[in-house]
This record gives structure tokens, sequence and C-alpha cells, in this order.
């Protein structure tokens, strides 16, 4: 039996090779120092051409339509997530009839534009109005911000359904069947198994599609709806500058990073058990 007598004395670590600069670190670095330097003339603008009597006359619009806004993505991401389970699984169904009509529906809501469906609800359906006052569906229609929402739903419920549907065929296969080895009947195997592995996957698809549907809110206000959008459009048709929509951008901008948090936190905090 052999055992060591003496230790090997610490050795210093090995230098850090320098990184050469290069015609693409040379570019980046340029890039960064322009974007700095226009962010800079930006907020110098902004702070010197301030107009208080601006901010006071038009600062509770612009909250008002931020309300609005969040309103209107909250209430159709809701309604859409509750539209979308069934056609995700008309869409898995084995059942040709409605497999196709589900298929229908999701290929026309995500191969049109957003905006092009706002006009065929709000004008289209305007077109017959004596027909919907028949069924008595005229109160709901003639609104713009229903006619928003509504359009809105259908587009959503199409991407969710797709996200859904993907990421339940995305567990595999021998999750179900060890399922059935232990017992247990479908309902159980896919509530306690399937969906939350499923839901895991979702998670990212369904916050890049919430923030997707913040942005894209902003083109309600071509139909008269006077959110955070539509508000700046009132602001600078009465104002004519420029920071009416800057200020829009920022509100927007700030939105979009909060949730990008609050999304990766919530992410963060379900999967750390997948950690290692």
């Amino acid at each position: 039996m052999s055992y060591a007598t003496h230790l090997i004395p610490p050795r210093p670590a090995p230098p850090q090779q320098s990184t050469a600069l290069n015609g693409t670190r040379i570019l980046g670095l340029a890039g960064l120092m322009l974007w700095l330097l226009l962010g800079l003339a930006l907020a110098y603008m902004m702070v010197s051409n301030w107009d208080t009597d601006k901010f006071i006359k038009y600062g509770p619009r612009y909250l008002s339509g931020l309300w609005v806004t969040m309103t209107l993505v909250i209430t159709s991401i809701t309604c859409g997530a509750l539209l979308s389970v069934p056609i995700a699984f008309a869409r898995m169904s084995k059942n040709r009839v409605l497999n196709i009509l589900s298929y229908s529906y999701v290929y026309v809501f995500r191969g049109t534009p957003l905006l092009a469906q706002i006009y065929m609800i709000y004008y289209g359906l305007g077109s017959f109005r004596p027909q919907i006052e028949a069924i008595g569906l005229w109160w709901f229609f003639r609104e713009a911000w229903y006619c928003a929402l509504l359009s809105m739903t259908l587009n959503t419920a199409a991407y969710q359904a797709e996200i859904l549907r993907g990421a339940i065929q995305s567990v595999s296969r021998g999750q179900t069947e060890g399922a059935k080895s232990l017992g247990l009947g479908p309902f159980i195997t896919f509530r306690k198994i399937i969906l939350p592995q499923a839901l895991i996957v979702a998670l990212r698809p369904y916050g890049n599609e919430i923030i997707l549907m913040i942005k894209g809110s902003a083109i309600v206000a071509v139909v008269t709806v006077l959110d955070l959008m539509g508000q700046t459009r009132y602001t600078f048709s009465r104002t004519f500058d420029y920071q009416a929509y800057l200020w829009a951008a920022i509100f927007y901008l700030s939105i979009v990073e909060a949730m990008r948090h609050i999304w990766a936190a919530m992410e963060a905090r379900l999967t750390r058990h997948l950690k290692r």
C-alpha cells in the first residue's frame, strides 16, 4: 500500500489571455456607442422640451388609455385561454369533422392580420345590422370595445390552441404507458401527469403570446377605441408634439418589461425542480 509523503505545492492560476480587438468587436462597440448617444440625445430633448401644462392636461388621458389597454388585453387573453382548450382537443381529435373545423379556424385566424379581423368584425358585421338587431345582439356589435375584444379573443385563441396542442404532444408516450401500468385512469393521467409537464413546456410561448397581444392591442385605436394608442393619437392631434408618441412607446416598453420580468420569475419558480 502506497501513500503520498508530500503534497504538490500550489501553483498560480494561468494568466488570462487578453482578447485582441478585431473588426467585429470594434463594430459592435461603435454600434453600442451610437445607441448610447441616441438615447442621451433623446433624453435631453425630452427634458429640454418638457411642458408641464401638457402633462397636467393630457397625463390623465394616458392613464385612462393604459387602463383600457390592460383591461382589453387581460380579458381577451383569459377568454382566449378558455376558448383554446376545446380547440386544442379538437385539433388532436381522431374525429375528422372536428379536426377539419378546428384546423380551418386556426389556419384562418393565424394566417390573417389582426387588423383585418377587427375591420371585418367592426365594419363588416355592421352591414348586417337588421339581422343582428333581430337576434338581439346589436348592443354588442355596435360598441367598438366589444368588437375589439371579440377579434382579439378569437385571434389569441387560435395561437393559444396551437401552443397547448404542441405542449401536450411534446410529452412522451412513455408517461401515459407508465400511468397505465400503475392502473391510473385517462382523466387522472392527463390531469396529474400530462398537463403539468405540458404547461411547463408552454409557459414561455404563453408569455410571448401575452407580450405580442400587449403590443398588438395598439391597433384597436383605428376603430375608435380610446386605449393607450387612441389617447396618444388624440393628444398628437391637439398638440402636434412628437413626444406624444414617444411617451406611448415608453408606456408600452414599461409594460412589456414588467411582464417579461414577472413571467421569468414565475417560470423560475415553477421549474426550480428541473435545475441542477
